[in-house]
């Protein structure tokens, strides 16, 4: 199967609490028209990007009930949802970020817990 970059990103599975996001791509300029270096922004402790993959959520513990050794027990976990979807904008902070390059574009692993705000198209 070729990777295009329509498919390129059903192959990964986001885990837990953790979303995916790609980078919004900065301004070049200040509010008062000043032309910055490349990379100055990307060293900012608050970031913005779009979610890209979003996980499961927090998982729930399952009760355990005795059962007996031989039955076959079947486990399904179940998870508090995230307040973060595909598709939101999200800020958040880079500390709580982990930066991983993936076919050659950069993205952020972050836990919900490291964002701070989330604007979303769609009303809520």
């Amino acid at each position: 199967m070729q990777l295009t970059s329509d498919n390129k990103l059903k192959k990964l599975i986001v885990v837990g609490d953790r979303v995916l996001i790609r980078l919004k791509k900065p301004n070049a300029k200040t509010g008062s028209g000043l032309y910055l270096p490349p990379g100055v922004q990307e060293k900012e402790k608050v970031q913005q990007g779009y979610i890209i993959k979003a996980g499961p959520g927090y998982p729930i513990p399952v009760a355990t009930d005795d059962h007996e050794p031989w039955m076959d027990t079947e486990e399904k976990v179940k998870y508090v949802p995230l307040q973060a979807k595909e598709g939101d904008l999200a800020i958040f902070l880079l500390s709580g970020a982990h930066e991983v390059i993936y076919e050659g574009d950069k993205y952020f692993i972050v836990s919900q817990a490291a964002i701070l705000m989330l604007e979303r198209e769609q009303d809520l």
